[in-house]
């Protein structure tokens, strides 16, 4: 035991059996003891040692069920096998269902848990050999998936490298092998490792372990955290605490340095099944770990459980993703035959080319002198850059970024307003093969940084608000500045070029012959996209540049948008496909992250900049341009009466808006597409058609058929309003939308059981579960009824939110309206939550004769209506309602909290 701990660490004891504790199966306990002597690696003796560990085998045999194989799961400090209780009765669950049945060993390390408190320090190497000398004394014959947390995950790496024999795959929850030379260990552990606070803070005192339960998120309930604490009741029990910190190794000096770095050299060699499940709110086993792990285990499955921090097994549903893996990798303890873990080539093939990649359309018009984009709200007026202009930046600043270390494959987060600049930098790292990382301003600050930090960019290029942000925050990458900055700026905010300076080296290296970098194939990643966190964390959308050029193909195809066309881009995704498209176009006037900041006679100027001939804006954008439209002069009007299409997407548009908007420009076509991030075209509608289709459904509004090369099918709900039956496309079925098409995204950025879930029972590669909810009708026209997790579960059966919506917004005095659920599920009422017109000044129960208005229009009974001055939405487009929210708020007034604003 290190000099620098306390006496008392030394104490010993013999192994024990846990007290009755929550969720702990008594029948799962036992100790095992390993006999003495010299170990099986040949070294010094060493006497008899008893373990507690928590083992399935019996209850398994109860069962009647024959095991497929074992987890070895190994916790952390200061944790014990009380960690793996979920895991325990998750495989136990599946087992009696009648699926594979996997036998769970959790151990308590010695001097941890109720093992033996044997008094000496266990360095890194022995407590390897240590596991390993007790799995021999269990007899485990294979196959067996390591399952590890903390400190535990590199312990049970370790055996995993000295067991290549029996093992079958390997599980970590936030642990790291190897500590980067350039990098200060975590505060948390600097702080825990100074002498004068290790012992006291580890070991005299419960600090640590204190400190450990109180991080997890959602916080512990009382016994849960007693469980934990209780084989650390004193100070002579936690000796063993204050030696597992003692043994982290700070520096290549340290005992146990060595054995990490045997630990993490094995690791990059295992070809197993590997799944990678992390908790991002940790502080000590930061992401960077996470990033080292994933270079070590190309081929491994990653989840991020967003908001989830360093307690993951309690915060999130680790053991339900761990049994989803098991039967999808491991389904009789085995890989299915043929199947070999998912590695990477070594060189990317850059010949499969089958397609013009997204950067065509510009070099077919890299001579050309008009305009190709135009910037509105540009410092100094209107900003105008041209096709040669901006074909020759975008080929300095792909050589610049190249010349400084941008790689194929470096991700590059973008935080640039849409315009010039971010077009110029986003086509020249798809150019060289760089991965963009676009998470646009209208996710707020916290989304942002949660984004940001979620994708781990190798670079930034940003303006002062987000570099401000990105230094504030602390969020990685290196930096570079789309303006000039005095040198104490650039110090403060760790910028180390300027975008004029990535271009402008770019030009000497041209102009000395230096050519753009080998294109990338159509397969390798070319962006991650962010939703828009309307309905929970914002989740990075990988494409490929085949999906990227398909997506503009699909928006050529069916708008007829192309060389020749100008383009009002209210909607920073289509800003940015413009030059793919071939068309001129323009930003207008507005604050992306506000799209009610866009007047009516803004975009007659933009529709003026480009002689536009298509608008695309969001639906809020698109209701303040029609709220704005009596400031339009004559000559603004007969700017728009040259538009022929108009767009709006992002949100259900209702036919009266679109109706209003057609009248602002009478010669265009109104369209309202439907899609997602994850496919941003998916089937599309006009305003004759929306009013063709009439209320025939009862339910939704109608979004059209399909778009070319799209397949839309509807999962039937059951009734608890769960997607059970396979995909059809039968007419009046209700259920989730399922899509399928050649530009639906690639997967999600290191969220591996969301992508299962997505994809669930979908036989088409390219399909996706949207968790939208609607229907098919007899003309295979689609209609969006709201989405999956706002379906309302009556003891009636399920009632979806859209269709009595609209019927409640036909009330007078209405303006918009939420229904949301509140109760339990299978019984929950409805309830409507409505904007007035004129708003109201408080939230409050309706009126008398309003509530009877409401309830009469509804078609569904309404436990009750309640009125507020205004809904609350998503943050990008200020358009979906949040239902979520609105049940939490009506639960909590209509239960006797006080009325606030939702």
């Amino acid at each position: 035991m290190r000099s620098d701990l306390p006496r008392v660490a030394a104490s010993t004891a013999p192994a024990t059996l846990p007290p009755p504790l929550p969720g702990l199966d008594p029948a799962w306990s036992r100790l095992v003891t390993v006999p003495g002597g010299t170990d099986r690696t040949g070294g010094t003796d060493h006497p008899d040692r008893t373990w507690h560990l928590l083992d399935t085998a019996g209850s398994l045999d109860a069962l009647g069920a024959t095991p497929v194989g074992t987890l070895l799961c190994v916790h952390g400090n200061p944790t014990w096998s009380y960690l793996w209780r979920s895991v325990a009765a998750q495989t136990l669950a599946v087992a009696r269902a009648g699926g594979p049945a996997w036998r769970v060993v959790a151990v308590d390390q010695l001097d941890m848990g109720f093992s033996e408190r044997t008094g000496v320090q266990h360095r890194l190497a022995d407590r390897v050999r240590d596991l390993g000398a007790l799995t021999d004394v269990l007899g485990l014959t294979g196959p067996v998936v390591t399952v590890g947390h903390d400190w535990g995950g590199v312990v049970s790496l370790g055996w995993a490298v000295d067991h290549p024999g029996l093992l079958a795959g390997v599980v970590t929850c936030n642990t790291a092998v190897h500590q980067p030379e350039d990098a200060p260990i975590p505060a948390p552990l600097r702080l825990a490792l100074r002498p004068q606070v290790l012992g006291r803070g580890t070991v005299l005192t419960p600090a640590f372990l204190e400190t450990t339960l109180a991080i997890a998120h959602p916080r512990l309930d009382r016994p849960v955290a007693d469980a934990y604490r209780a084989p650390y009741r004193g100070a002579a029990r936690r000796g063993g605490i204050g030696g597992f910190v003692a043994d982290i190794p700070v520096d290549a000096a340290h005992p146990s340095a060595a054995e990490l770095d045997r630990i993490a050299t094995g690791v990059a060699a295992l070809r197993v099944p590997a799944l990678l499940v992390w908790g991002p709110r940790d502080p000590v086993f930061l992401e960077r770990y996470l990033d080292d792990l994933t270079a070590r285990l190309p081929h491994a499955d990653v989840h991020r459980f967003e908001g989830a921090g360093h307690l993951l097994p309690d915060d999130a549903d680790v053991a339900g993703t761990l049994t989803d893996w098991l039967g999808d990798h491991l389904p009789d303890g085995h890989a299915p035959a043929g199947v070999e873990p998912r590695l990477p080539a070594d060189v990317p093939d850059h010949t499969a080319d089958a397609s013009r990649p997204l950067w065509a359309a510009l070099e077919d018009q890299r001579d050309a002198d008009g305009p190709a984009l135009v910037e509105m709200a540009a410092p100094g007026g209107p900003r105008t850059v041209s096709w040669r202009l901006l074909a020759r930046r975008v080929d300095e600043v792909a050589v610049g970024l190249a010349d400084l270390g941008v790689r194929h494959g470096d991700r590059v987060s973008l935080l640039v307003t849409p315009g010039a600049d971010l077009t110029a930098v986003l086509y020249a790292c798809v150019r060289i093969g760089a991965v963009v990382v676009v998470a646009d301003a209208g996710l707020g600050l916290r989304g942002l940084t949660r984004a940001v930090r979620g994708a781990r960019p190798d670079w930034i290029v940003g303006a002062l608000p987000g570099l401000s942000a990105a230094r504030a925050l602390g969020w990685p990458g290196r930096r570079i500045a789309t303006v000039a900055l005095p040198a104490p700026a650039r110090r403060a905010l760790r910028v180390e070029h300027s975008l004029a300076e990535v271009a402008r080296r770019g030009a000497r290296l041209l102009a000395s012959g230096r050519t753009l970098p080998a294109a990338p194939s159509p397969e390798d990643p070319a962006a991650v996209l962010f939703t828009s966190g309307s309905t929970g964390p914002a989740k990075g959308v990988v494409y490929t540049h085949r999906q990227l050029a398909a997506v503009r193909d699909v928006l050529a195809a069916q708008y007829d948008v192309g060389v020749g066309t100008g383009l009002v881009a209210g909607f920073a995704p289509f800003a940015l496909l413009g030059p793919a498209l071939g068309a001129r176009s323009v930003a207008p006037d507005m604050d992306v992250t506000a799209p009610r900041t866009l007047t009516a006679r803004a975009v007659a100027d933009a529709v003026r900049a480009v002689d536009a001939t298509v608008v695309f804006l969001s639906p809020a954008a698109l209701a303040n341009v029609v709220a704005t439209a009596g400031d339009l002069t004559a000559t603004d009007r007969e700017a728009l009466a040259g538009v022929r299409l108009f767009l709006s997407a992002g949100a259900p548009v209702p036919e009266a808006l679109l109706a209003a908007a057609t009248e602002l420009m009478p010669n265009a076509s109104a369209h309202t597409p439907y899609g997602m991030t994850e496919g941003l075209l998916m089937t599309d509608v006009d305003l004759d058609g929306v009013r063709a289709a009439g209320d025939t459904s009862g339910s939704g509004i109608c979004v059209g058929v399909p778009a070319a090369g799209v397949r839309v099918r509807i999962a039937p709900l059951d009734d608890l309003g769960v997607p059970s039956g396979t995909p059809t496309d039968a007419a009046g079925v209700t259920g989730e939308i399922v899509v399928a098409a050649p530009h639906v995204r690639d997967h999600y950025d290191r969220l591996w059981r969301t992508n299962r879930a997505s994809r669930q029972g979908v036989d088409d590669p390219r399909g996706h579960r949207t968790g939208d909810v609607g229907h098919l009708d007899a003309d295979g026209r689609l209609w969006v009824e709201g989405r999956l997790q706002h379906v309302v579960t009556t003891a009636r059966g399920v009632v979806t939110p859209v269709g009595p919506e609209q019927r409640i917004e036909a009330v007078d005095g209405v303006g918009r309206v939420g229904v949301a659920g509140v109760g339990p599920t299978g019984t929950q009422q409805v309830v409507a939550v409505v904007e007035t017109v004129p708003p109201v000044r408080r939230p409050g129960l309706a009126t008398a004769s309003l509530a009877t208005a409401v309830r009469a229009a509804a078609g569904v009974p309404l436990a009750a209506v309640l009125v507020v001055p205004v809904l609350p939405t998503d943050i990008r487009h200020n358009s979906k309602v949040d239902r979520a929210r609105l049940s939490r708020w009506a639960t909590s007034v209509l239960g006797g909290a006080r009325m606030v604003r939702p």
